[in-house]
């Protein structure tokens, strides 16, 4: 029985992550490489990455940016416009680096106006990754300016997701960085080949957390924090629960403290810092820890069917404080939870 206040699980992966490109990329790499043994490269850079040379190129200045002996793996991801063809697909898969395609909705978040404008186009690609056993990672919100944007999430699941799951039922999909009780009850009720990533940010905050005594535009993210209950509640319930449906996904997505300052800010937080830590303090809430390794270190690898990592990581009952920003490029990002306490902290890659 391991001690009160140390927890050891298998190194966890992260299944959706942002980590730029250029100084940028070599300023918050080691993060994640840090706790991570492996992560879903998000490919929404500009230009995107949109074909597999792309991809091999953009997983090499990710290898050339790692700190020495991490032992850290990348895992690639195709950018899905409306011209994919189901032979960029498989030119893709046959290269080793990719292992998933992304569904970014045109317009829906950062450098996203290259994407699919209608799913219909992309229909030849998607039955190609069918056919694969690739899977479909999906951005989930619609972009048409006339729906709320704490309902984009819920129209998209009855307009188009529920479409995409009819006509193609054997589709692998992660839903990802799910943020609504709709969203939950979606992937429950769909079969095996669905599953859902969710991130620390939306565990452990809601829009009163954001919008409360000012505007905080550094917990501003796509999709927007939604209210406590019943999303918030019905987030932590699903990753909790022991469920293999839901796993880690921190959607760690670093801007210059000076972007999200600005007029318009943008959207997007930075959690690679100190992800593991956050994941635990949100299933503690829960009384849940028992629960953390499936969610961190298991269920992501069986949907991808990729092994476990045969490392572990200690985290320590401990308090500390988040600092408030780190160096990022040539200026600075703040963290989410930025000069908050946190109670466990992440100590050794054993």
């Amino acid at each position: 029985m391991q001690p009160k206040d140390t927890l050891k699980i298998i190194r966890p992966d992260d299944w959706h992550l942002h980590v730029r490109s250029g100084e940028m990329l070599k300023s918050v790499i080691g993060m994640t490489a840090a706790q991570m043994g492996r992560a879903i490269i998000m490919p929404n850079l500009t230009p995107p990455v949109s074909n597999a040379a792309q991809a091999k190129q953009y997983y090499q200045e990710i290898m050339n940016a790692l700190p020495a002996d991490t032992g850290f793996t990348p895992l690639m991801v195709l950018y899905l416009t409306d011209n994919t063809t189901p032979k960029q697909i498989q030119t893709a898969l046959d290269g080793k680096l990719v292992v998933a395609a992304k569904l970014y909705p045109a317009g829906a978040t950062t450098n996203s106006d290259d994407g699919v404008t209608d799913v219909k186009n992309i229909y030849p690609a998607l039955e190609k990754m069918q056919q694969l056993g690739m899977p479909l990672l999906v951005h989930g919100e619609v972009t048409d300016a006339k729906i709320d944007i704490f309902d984009r999430e819920a129209v998209f699941i009855e307009q188009i997701l529920s479409k995409v799951i009819e006509d193609l039922p054997d589709l692998k999909i992660v839903f990802e960085h799910i943020t609504t009780k709709e969203a939950v009850d979606f992937v429950l009720s769909s079969g095996d080949n669905v599953a859902a990533t969710i991130t620390p940010h939306h565990l452990l905050a809601n829009r009163n957390d954001m919008l409360v005594g000012g505007i905080k535009p550094h917990y501003f993210c796509l999709p927007i924090l939604k209210r406590e209950n019943p999303h918030q509640r019905a987030l932590l319930s699903a990753a909790t629960s022991g469920n293999p449906k839901f796993f880690i996904g921190t959607d760690s997505a670093p801007h210059a403290k000076s972007d999200k300052e600005s007029s318009c800010g943008c959207a997007g937080v930075l959690s690679a810092n100190c992800a593991i830590e956050l994941y635990a303090t949100a299933f503690e809430s829960e009384d849940a820890l028992d629960k953390l390794e499936g969610f961190a270190s298991i269920f992501g690898a069986d949907f991808y069917g990729l092994p476990h990592n045969t490392e572990t990581i200690t985290l320590k009952k401990q308090d500390w404080i988040v600092p408030n920003s780190y160096p990022f490029a040539d200026t600075v990002v703040v963290p989410f939870m930025a000069g908050k306490m946190l109670s466990w902290k992440f100590l050794v890659k054993d």
